[in-house]
């Protein structure tokens, strides 16, 4: 009996030693273990100073770019250790000699840099804009000179033009019918005659004439060209007095086209200095853009051409009385987040890019740094 008690025993163990193995194995299955958690990671980030991207005060950093970092460390459990550079130039070479992991900051993409880095996906839309003192536009009403430069303008001349047109034309109909009727105020020779038919013509587009046609086709005449006259006097007048009310700004810069033959300052080695280098315009190009805010205060510039996000939170904030924007903006480009070609970091920060821009995140950081209306 003891030894049937004994088997059993043993066999229970046998059973439960296969259990446990079965259990062992069945848990090492990949998918199948509980997943484990992503080791902390810290990432090296080249950036500079600009803002309202970057900004240092008190060896604590913030601005828009540093608060995308923020939540891409928050979705894949980096931590961010900032390598200062001084500018865009030195970013990218940090990284391309492997001082730091990553380069972020106002980092424009570009076919040149995208063949030596690899880039996350757009962390802002922008592009270039042009930047002047702000004494230098002012906003006006059209003075005597300029209702006499309107008065003898092209456009005002095609007006005229026009309503000869409508009188002559339908003139010579009105002669050619008047004439034969026995009571017709107007003469039966071409001249004065044609003369006396455009002047009933002119009349119905300015007002009702003093003399009224005999024949009854020219009455109808008549009729039709009050109704062209109402049309056409309501819109010439229209588009005459808001040539004349509409402010203006008098400004000698208000495009790139503009540019060539004045003081320009831009950043060296940016998007900004090699537009400006395609359509041969002059410029100065300094380290940092700071210098050419100091430069345009001090009348050493006339005109600052760099990213407009850039130049639009300098003009609402610290260069509200010294500077202004003029013109649209152009040479649209795209900023990201620049890796070494192959990093595996790229892709992570683009699947968190992509969950902020999904959960609302990114726009709650765009909101705060550059408005509701960007």
């Amino acid at each position: 009996m003891s030894g049937k008690v004994g088997d059993d025993v043993v066999t229970r163990l046998h059973a439960l030693a296969i259990v446990a193995l079965l259990i062992a194995l069945v848990g090492g299955l990949p998918g199948i273990a509980a997943p484990a958690k992503a080791a902390p990671r810290t990432v090296r980030v080249a950036t500079h100073d600009i803002e309202p991207f970057v900004m240092s005060h008190d060896n604590l950093k913030s601005g828009f770019t540093i608060d995308i970092l923020d939540q891409i460390a928050k979705h894949e459990g980096w931590t961010f250790e900032y390598v200062d550079v001084a500018n865009v130039s030195e970013q990218l070479k940090a990284v391309a000699d492997s001082k730091a992991d990553a380069a972020a900051a106002a980092l424009s993409i570009t076919a040149e840099r995208a063949a030596l880095f690899d880039f996350s996906q757009p962390t802002l839309s922008g592009g270039l804009q042009i930047m002047v003192p702000a004494g230098s536009t002012e906003r006006s009403s059209p003075g005597l000179v300029d209702f006499l430069k309107l008065l003898f303008s092209k456009a005002v001349l095609v007006w005229l033009a026009a309503a000869f047109v409508l009188a002559v034309v339908p003139a010579h109909l009105i002669w050619l019918t008047e004439r034969r009727h026995a009571d017709s105020p107007m003469s039966k020779k071409y001249f004065p005659g044609i003369f006396q038919a455009v002047g009933y013509g002119l009349g119905m587009l300015a007002a009702q004439p003093d003399e009224m046609p005999r024949h009854w086709i020219n009455r109808i005449v008549g009729i039709l060209l009050a109704f062209v006259s109402i049309v056409f006097v309501a819109y010439y007048t229209a588009t005459l007095t808001a040539n004349l009310t509409v402010e203006k700004f008098n400004s000698q810069i208000s495009s790139p086209a503009d540019l060539v033959g004045k003081r320009v300052c831009t950043v060296d080695k940016t998007t900004s200095a090699a537009f400006l280098q395609q359509e041969g315009i002059g410029f100065t190009g300094v380290p940092a853009i700071k210098e050419c805010y100091s430069g345009l205060k001090g009348g050493d510039f006339d005109a600052v051409v760099f990213d407009a996000p850039v130049l639009a939170y300098y003009v609402a904030h610290d260069g509200s009385e010294a500077a202004t924007l003029v013109g649209t903006i152009f040479m649209n480009e795209d900023y990201g987040i620049a890796f070494r070609l192959g990093s595996d970091l790229r892709k992570q920060a683009d699947e968190a890019l992509l969950k902020m821009r999904a959960d609302g995140d990114y726009d709650l950081i765009k909101q705060k740094w550059f408005g509701t209306g960007s």
